[in-house]
């Protein structure tokens, strides 16, 4: 690790009206047709040069099935990166870089990521983001919002999630009507 104090991201995908996943667990709906003439374009170099930056993800049990399922066809989206999944269930693991955890959030957050890790991301599932929030263990959100209106299926923010301010940091609009928004955590 280096001298850098450790942050942790929450990344979430999520529709306009706010949902992260159809009833059905599809994805298709992350890809748009939608065009904005000025928005950012990354190129491939870019968006591996930036994932480089992260020196760990931590994941749900349920996540990281669906990510396994979609390995099948895509590839590991992770790489080597370390990755914690979440779990109480005994879970087949695949990879040298996958490891399970079944403990308590805040030990694996103050003993595990943080002496170890500057760059920490969690990406999924709804439960554990909430948790995150919940126990304020998370310093900024980074939300890519797709151009679609789902109606239905997994919302990422309920009742139990209570009020909590946010500072935004930054913000990116894409060529492909994607907007991403990345909001410190005010503690």
């Amino acid at each position: 690790m280096t001298g850098a104090a450790p942050k942790i991201t929450l990344h979430v995908v999520s529709s306009l009206d706010g949902i992260i996943a159809k009833k059905d667990n599809s994805v298709s709906w992350f890809e748009t047709a939608d065009t904005y003439e000025k928005g950012v374009t990354v190129t491939e170099d870019d968006a591996a040069a930036f994932l480089r930056k992260i020196d760990c993800y931590v994941m749900g049990s349920h996540t990281y099935e669906h990510a396994l399922e979609l390995a099948k066809n895509y590839g590991w989206a992770y790489g080597d990166t370390p990755t914690i999944v979440l779990s109480q269930r005994h879970l087949a693991v695949e990879r040298n870089s996958v490891e399970l955890f079944s403990g308590d959030l805040e030990t694996l957050v103050n003993e595990r990521l943080k002496p170890n890790y500057t760059n920490v991301w969690v990406v999924g599932g709804a439960e554990l983001v909430k948790n995150f929030l919940r126990y304020k263990l998370a310093d900024e959100i980074r939300i890519s919002v797709v151009p679609i209106i789902l109606g239905d299926g997994l919302r990422l923010f309920d009742e139990t999630v209570s009020e909590q301010a946010l500072r935004l940091k930054d913000h990116s609009a894409y060529k492909n009507g994607m907007v991403e928004m990345v909001y410190e955590i005010k503690k």
